[in-house]
């Protein structure tokens, strides 16, 4: 007998392979384009939905979205595998609505990497086909955007558990990116510290404050930030779970994160928790403890407003409206000082492969009143 899981699977599979498909409409060929230019040749405003979609709540109460992470070395969503002028039209739709900047979100994933990096290709790496942090540097600075760089990611945190690990490779990374691309660049506005965690971490304060200080230093002071995950009823991860059956308190994650961030505030300059792995009505408790321990150590208080699903047994489809509406009113009820998403190009983008990115754009621009 096929349980209801079974047969979302199936369903997703298909979904998938109908976006695939040649001659299937996808939302890219529907939703508004930048300079009358969409993906697949559409007219800049011919599939707009008119109007505000009839929105019975009010609009522009959230937090707007003005970053987005650049997610090109995948470790669980596809690859789109665009070349620049599909970038460069993403570029566009997220300039449109506002975002100002844009985040690597790792340079490198074991053996992949983001740019052709001599300490990583002599530890083995693979050689990739195009320089992408130029591109996306160009690409920020011809849109006027922030680029931040996002350190090597080898692996060897998720294989032991221990952040410290981390801190060798990227000594090197951090000294070879700026002389690169740093010194070259005004795009290049500051770094993104990707190690992911949640809770006390083995050598967590310690990687972030070698890694922080290391790349203010080589910067002359550039920004840096974190962006880590609540331990909360949907963190199951790999575990096969629907619900996390030891999910964090709010007390237990003040006292947690006060002690991280008294031992990284003076080389880590925001903190954007994810906002996907708690429910839509714990929103409210936990990121008033976020906003209060940043401010107690003088550090900004970002979100990161996931754009993907956490609510479905299928990984990962770009989120119900309502739902991202509600983290960012949160957000925005909290006073938080920037919402960042994970994010636009897969999630939210016209030319996204998932359909139902394009409409997500659409409806955000009409709650937000963006022409």
């Amino acid at each position: 007998m096929t349980d209801r899981r079974d047969f979302l699977k199936k369903a997703a599979i298909a979904t998938a392979s109908a976006i695939a498909l040649p001659g299937i409409m996808k939302a890219s060929d529907t939703a508004a384009g930048i300079g009358g230019m969409a993906s697949g040749g559409a007219s800049a405003e011919a599939g707009s939905s008119a109007g505000d979609g009839n929105l019975i709540v009010p609009h522009a109460q959230g937090l707007r979205i003005t970053g987005t992470f650049l997610d090109e070395i995948s470790h669980d969503i596809p690859h789109q595998n665009w070349g620049e002028k599909e970038w460069d039209a993403d570029f566009r739709y997220m300039k449109s609505i506002g975002i100002d900047t844009v985040i690597c979100i790792r340079s490198g994933y074991r053996k992949f990497i983001t740019y052709p990096s001599p300490y990583l290709l002599k530890k083995g790496c693979y050689m990739p086909s195009v320089d992408l942090i130029d591109m996306f540097l160009r690409l920020a600075q011809k849109y006027g955007m922030k680029f931040w760089f996002g350190l090597y990611d080898s692996g060897k945190y998720w294989d032991t558990g221990d952040l410290s690990r981390e801190i060798e490779d990227n000594r090197f990374v951090i000294d070879e990116v700026w002389k690169m691309y740093g010194e070259k660049y005004s795009s290049f506005g500051g770094w993104y510290i990707s190690g992911e965690i949640s809770r006390k971490t083995k050598g967590a304060i310690d990687a972030f404050r070698a890694m922080g200080k290391q790349c203010k230093d080589v910067s002359g002071g550039l920004p840096t930030f974190i962006s880590p995950w609540i331990d909360g009823k949907k963190a199951i991860m790999g575990t096969g779970k629907l619900t996390n059956d030891q999910a964090v308190s709010v007390a237990e994650h003040e006292r947690e994160w006060n002690e991280i961030f008294d031992g990284i505030h003076d080389v880590v300059d925001a903190c954007a928790f994810q906002d996907g792995h708690i429910d839509y009505d714990e929103l409210d408790a936990f990121f008033s403890v976020n906003k209060k321990l940043a401010d107690k150590y003088g550090m900004q208080c970002w979100t990161n407003a996931e754009t993907f699903d956490r609510d479905m047994p299928i990984k990962f489809l770009p989120i119900k409206f309502d739902k991202l509406r509600m983290k960012l009113e949160a957000a925005a009820r909290c006073g938080y000082d920037k919402a960042i998403t994970f994010e636009f190009s897969h999630f939210m983008s016209p030319q996204s492969a998932y359909l139902q990115a394009g409409y997500l754009y659409d409806r955000y621009k009409e709650y937000f009143n963006i022409k």
